[in-house]
């Protein structure tokens, strides 16, 4: 019983962690290294995350800098941030790469928000599959004869616990994310 409830808190803090991953990548008007996380370049032949070909660092709060290992890459590099579509226009001295975020609008942060929303709601169906898959362990569990019925009902409760919070623990998180996306 209890090595169920262990693995729905474990499952359940991975779809956290997911969901401030997902957060991460989500502009919020600040630069952060993350916004170029789901860029890939072709590497010698292989599509590789931009932050494995070089430096990514943050200049101040509207500007990021690239600076790759290997020069004859930089090209390359600016043309996938040009195609990821994502609003960025970089700037190349022919060494580096400096990369101004653009300050965003009433009505894309108002398309922001609603995605955030989506990735909580995915997360919230997330978590609840998890507590659905528990119960139902515990019951098969309890058909075995290896749990009574007042066993039962005390993990269920304890697995709705967890839900609670980690629902909760979802509703913050989007509530932060949605004031820093909504701030000026």
């Amino acid at each position: 019983m209890e090595q169920v409830i262990k693995d729905a808190k474990s499952r359940m803090d991975k779809s956290l962690e997911a969901l401030r991953s997902e957060l991460s990548k989500i502009r919020s008007g600040k630069a952060t290294t993350a916004l170029l996380d789901g860029i890939k370049v072709d590497y010698y032949g292989n599509m590789t995350p931009i932050n494995q070909t070089g430096n990514l660092t943050v200049l101040d709060a509207h500007t990021l800098s690239y600076t790759p290992w290997d020069k004859s890459i930089l090209n390359a590099v600016d043309k996938a941030i040009l195609e990821a579509n994502i609003g960025f226009n970089p700037i190349s001295d022919g060494t580096n790469l400096k990369i101004p975020i653009p300050p965003l609008n009433e009505e894309r942060r108002k398309e922001l928000v609603k995605l955030v929303k989506k990735f909580g709601e995915d997360s919230k169906v997330a978590v609840r599959n998890i507590r659905r898959d528990a119960n139902e362990h515990l019951k098969r569990e309890q058909k075995k004869k290896k749990l009574s019925e007042d066993d039962l009902k005390a993990a269920e409760d304890k697995v709705q616990k967890l839900t609670d919070e980690h629902i909760k623990n979802v509703d913050d998180i989007l509530k932060h994310k949605e004031k820093e996306i909504m701030e000026v």
